[in-house]
């Protein structure tokens, strides 16, 4: 309980600080604040243990020349694995296990020397890591200090979660997105600037402990999870197994896949039994005291019918594998994105090839592999949207195609489609079938003719597929998306490296006021929380371009700007959890905007520190509402969380 009182003190006061320091708002006093900091000073003298955000703790950002190479004590073998349960249960026969999560993430190596963090290291070849200690005093949940003075030495994995993953690849260019969070975690880990990598809310969760002096854990491993718990770290979730329930719980943690916000690529099962697991030894190649389970993924072959190539809106053209209907975990499945140039030489790929499908951590169909590998495929000279001509390029060691030329209607239609998207402009019914008819038969050529559209209302109404009908409630869409925030329409602009979430960081940083954020100089820009060089640079740039200067001003002529509303916090340091299917608001998303419109917070997952569990169904078996019976964290449903915390106004 002094650990979570510990974190709880920790996000209070790193809260009020950003409020003081960077929103220019004190939302509590001096007293207060200074109340708060002493007691977490003393929790951690009198735990010993401190954590790398906490607000005593001033650790500077570094930068290193290059990772030092590190011979690890004990070599790391890779696991052995398999697919099946069956074997899984042969394994155990009749001794207990532990299994857990596989997190898909960069596993690092932890070293304490007198309760201090003294290094940590990549796992490299096994034999020889890199030094990342730099980086791992910013991890977002590793203690720097723990009340342990012997040597200490434990291994765990470093992740980066979904819902961040998703943040980072939202504010970057279409052709510099990260694949997954696994090749995120990766190079962010391994960055030789440690400010980077403190922006990207790396997690760490221990998995096993080599060694901790001479500390006695009653031949058991979950001892050793327990007592890793004690000292702070966030250890890998995990189960107590045998050949009886270990299928049971295999399904269990499977039913979790598709709402856990951190990747995995199966499971691990070890035996509990410390005496037991250091009498079986190792392989040359794998310890046998444990073993990976790889979810059986289901595979279908099927044949290349055509390769379809999609220019973007940054020019940057795609290949689609688009193939003969299959069906995979549930679903039909017909294509595949190739991602680049380099993935399809490796494949060899050729029209009429038999593939081999599957669906990614059982969710994005991929292909595993060309069994004919005919490697016939014709590469495009010309851009198959405007027939100009193409050119092969590198991009951070990737082969890429791109169309050079800047007026592209695909990049044209591109950009009008992200302009009149949801999140942007939600200009309903202006698909991008309708744009493009609309390009084609040029009346509109930039985002600003398609408030002026009414001058071709006889063509419109005379082209395929539309009427009087359609031509008015299209014209209805257009003036009701004239009233919008000014974020979302920031964000409509295209300007690389502003996602949503940054152009309302940019618009809270200067009050709202247009003028300077147009006039702002790119120091000033790289005040804002968040933004570095490279965004306050595509933003100068961008505001700096006479084009884009005067569609803007044009624009706001006929736009009205909604001045933000200043709403009650009534929901301030309120922390929610939401599972299950909503019917009051249109999906999670919407709840989970609403909560935090109100100044609460929203997390994935129900621990000591949520206030309201919300779930329709109250009385369901789910872990959620096991973990919150547990904990006696009220479960709510809509209808509570809306006659308790919201009037008619604000859900209307």
């Amino acid at each position: 309980m002094k650990l979570d009182r510990m974190k709880e003190l920790i996000e209070i006061l790193n809260k009020a600080s950003k409020a003081y320091y960077i929103d220019n708002e004190e939302i509590m006093s001096n007293f207060e604040y200074d109340k708060l900091y002493d007691e977490l000073e003393g929790l951690e003298a009198e735990n010993g243990i401190i954590f790398q955000n906490s607000p005593t703790q001033i650790v500077g950002f570094e930068t290193i020349s290059v990772l030092e190479k590190v011979r690890h004590d004990s070599r790391m073998l890779s696991l052995d694995k398999t697919k099946e349960i069956s074997k899984l249960k042969s394994f155990l026969g009749e001794n207990e296990g532990l299994l857990s999560w596989k997190l898909d993430g960069l596993t690092i190596v932890l070293k304490y020397e007198n309760g201090n963090l003294s290094k940590a290291i990549t796992r490299g070849n096994g034999e020889i890591g890199e030094d990342v200690t730099h980086n791992a005093k910013v991890f977002k949940n590793i203690p720097l200090k723990i009340n342990f003075k012997e040597n200490l030495i434990l291994r765990g994995e470093a992740v980066i979660s979904y819902s961040e993953f998703e943040r980072i690849n939202e504010n970057i260019e279409e052709n510099e997105k990260y694949k997954n969070p696994r090749n995120l975690c990766s190079g962010t880990v391994r960055q030789l600037n440690s400010e980077i990598v403190a922006k990207r809310n790396v997690c760490f969760f221990a998995f096993s402990l080599v060694s901790a002096g001479t500390k006695d854990f009653q031949n058991k491993k979950q001892n050793e999870l327990e007592f890793l718990k004690e000292l702070g770290f966030d250890v890998v979730e995990y189960k107590i197994v045998n050949a009886e329930n270990i299928e049971n719980i295999v399904y269990e943690f499977e039913a979790k896949i598709e709402t856990n916000d951190f990747g995995s690529d199966g499971l691990v099962l070890t035996y509990d039994s410390i005496s037991y697991s250091d009498s079986l030894g190792s392989t040359s190649k794998f310890p046998r005291d444990s073993i990976a389970f790889k979810w059986a993924d289901e595979v279908r072959e099927t044949k290349l019918i055509d390769i379809i190539w999609n220019t973007s809106r940054t020019g940057l053209i795609n290949p689609i594998a688009l193939f003969e209907p299959v069906e995979l975990e549930g679903t039909t499945v017909n294509r595949a994105s190739l991602h680049n140039l380099s993935i399809l030489e490796a494949l060899e790929i050729g029209i009429g090839d038999t593939l081999e499908v599957y669906k990614a951590n059982m969710i994005i169909p991929q292909i595993l592999e060309n069994q004919t590998r005919s490697n016939n495929l014709k590469i495009p000279d010309n851009c198959p949207v405007c027939g100009n001509k193409t050119e092969i390029v590198k991009q951070k060691d990737t082969k890429v195609l791109l169309c050079s030329n800047p007026n592209c209607k695909a990049q044209q239609l591109s950009f009008l489609g992200h302009f009149t998207s949801r999140d942007a402009m939600n200009i309903e019914g202006l698909s991008e079938a309708t744009l493009e008819k609309f390009i084609e038969n040029n009346f509109i050529s930039n985002y600003l003719d398609i408030f002026n559209i009414n001058k071709f209302e006889n063509e419109i109404q005379n082209l395929e597929g539309f009427g009087k009908r359609s031509y008015e409630k299209l014209i209805k869409a257009i003036e009701k998306s004239k009233n919008v925030d000014l974020p979302n329409f920031i964000y409509s602009l295209g300007i690389s490296q502003v996602g949503l979430s940054n152009a309302k960081l940019l618009c809270s940083h200067f009050k709202y006021d247009i003028d300077k954020i147009v006039d702002a100089e790119k120091d000033e820009l790289k005040s804002i929380e968040g933004y570095g060089e490279v965004i306050s640079e595509c933003i100068y740039n961008y505001f700096h371009q006479k084009e884009n200067l005067e569609l803007f001003y044009d624009a706001l002529k006929i736009l009205n700007i909604n001045k933000p509303q200043e709403m009650e916090n009534k929901l301030e340091n309120l922390v929610f959890v939401i599972t299950g299917d909503v019917s009051k608001f249109k999906n999670r998303k919407e709840l989970q905007e609403t909560i935090e419109k109100l100044g609460g917070k929203v997390t994935s997952s129900v621990t000591s520190k949520t206030n309201y569990l919300i779930n329709n169904d109250i009385n369901s078996n789910s872990s959620k509402n096991k973990k919150a019976n547990e904990l006696k964290i009220p479960i709510i449903s809509e209808d509570e969380f809306i006659s308790k915390f919201m009037n008619a106004e604000e859900h209307e």
